[in-house]
């Protein structure tokens, strides 16, 4: 059976959940017995999160291998249940680096080295590489950050190559709610949309993050403009506790 991919994206801001979600969606499908594994991708140039001040980037997490990542694999490791490894952290810093190390010793046999096909194709290496029934690929930062292009395109590579049956689309987004109308305004999230079908992707499932509940006149405009259907619009309230989502996703049943 081929490999299946879960692609999470995130719009209008950063640090909206994106790793919460996809751990939990990690968990859900771990309960019904499917073999999957979690990969973050950060665009930053670094490296590594070693040598990251905390007070910006969060805390650095520690894998058995003695890797320093990004805090998302903590929620992985903590919510799926598995130990991550370095390679379920992949950064700019590295990829770049990779790139310039293998044209310093010759191996793209005189080729003009850019980013179509030879970055992006050290990207697909590495996600090639991580064995699971299903593979939860979470990108971090926001849709349209310049720094994220290179790791969009190659996800729409893979799906040319793999077929769009083996990939799901999630993209979270914030919902913000405007006091003095009284309304949840939805235009950020429609914008977040555009951009990411420009790049040449459909996301399948919107997860709109809120401080609370959104009604449905606002899920199904969502859904109008981003091309699916309501039910595939999910929204995800402010909880004082994460691990209360992977209960609320269940409940909502996300899994099915």
């Amino acid at each position: 059976m081929a490999k299946k991919y879960i692609v999470v994206t995130g719009g209008v801001l950063s640090g909206i959940g994106k790793g919460i979600l996809s751990a939990s969606t990690g968990r859900l499908l771990k309960e019904l017995g499917i073999d999957v594994l979690g990969v973050k991708i950060d665009p930053y140039l670094n490296v590594d999160a070693g040598t990251m001040n905390p007070n910006q980037h969060g805390e650095v997490f520690v894998t058995e291998d003695g890797y320093e990542a990004d805090l998302d694999l903590g929620h992985y490791e903590r919510f799926i249940g598995l130990n991550m490894r370095k390679e379920n952290n992949i950064t700019a810093g590295q990829i770049y680096s990779s790139v310039i190390a293998k044209e310093r010793g010759g191996k793209y046999l005189g080729s003009t080295v850019q980013i179509v096909p030879h970055v992006t194709g050290e990207v697909k290496e590495r996600l090639n590489q991580i064995e699971a029934e299903v593979v939860i690929i979470e990108i971090g930062g926001t849709v349209g950050d310049i720094e994220g292009e290179v790791f969009l395109e190659t996800i729409r590579e893979m799906v040319l190559e793999k077929g769009k049956e083996n990939f799901l689309f999630i993209h979270i987004t914030y919902v913000p709610y405007l006091k003095v109308t009284n309304e949840y305004k939805t235009k950020p999230t429609q914008q977040s949309v555009q951009l990411l079908r420009r790049i040449g992707i459909q996301p399948d499932v919107i997860a709109a993050r809120s401080e609370l509940p959104i009604e449905s006149p606002e899920i199904r405009k969502i859904a109008l403009f981003a091309g699916i259907k309501p039910e595939m619009v999910i929204n995800l309230p402010d909880n004082k506790n994460v691990y209360e989502v992977p209960r609320n996703l269940y409940n909502m049943r996300f899994h099915t």
